[in-house]
């Protein structure tokens, strides 16, 4: 039996559903001690670029083609993925972000991109 992903905001409490909190911002959230993040990796590496970021700004109008830029971002990051990837074989893998909208954020486009090249049993 293999982990699956799911994404969680960073500000909600930690609980033992979350298996591996990994946090997939390349800033630390605000208001957020590191002593009190509960969080297992930090993989500031393969969240949106500075200036993907920016130019995004959590518009929802720009989502899609915030999404569709990200995911060629990231696939320059295939080593970071992988490692998701294998930690996901062993234990559930929660995907940490701050952002306050919780349906137009790069959690959620990273989890369909490691959903979609998920080995199939």
């Amino acid at each position: 039996m293999t982990g699956s992903f799911r994404i969680k905001r960073i500000y909600l409490p930690a609980d033992d559903a979350d298996g591996q909190r990994v946090l997939v911002d390349r800033l630390w959230p605000r208001g957020i001690r590191k002593a009190d993040a509960g969080i297992d990796l930090w993989l500031k590496d393969i969240g949106p670029s500075t200036a993907l970021r920016q130019w995004f700004g959590h518009d929802p109008e720009r989502f899609a083609e915030f999404a569709r830029r990200y995911r060629a971002e990231l696939q320059s990051h295939a080593d970071l993925l992988a490692q998701l990837h294998q930690l996901a074989a062993r234990h559930r893998v929660t995907l940490l972000y701050s952002a306050h909208d919780e349906a137009h954020n790069q959690a959620v486009v990273l989890k369909q991109v490691l959903d979609e090249a998920a080995p199939h049993d």
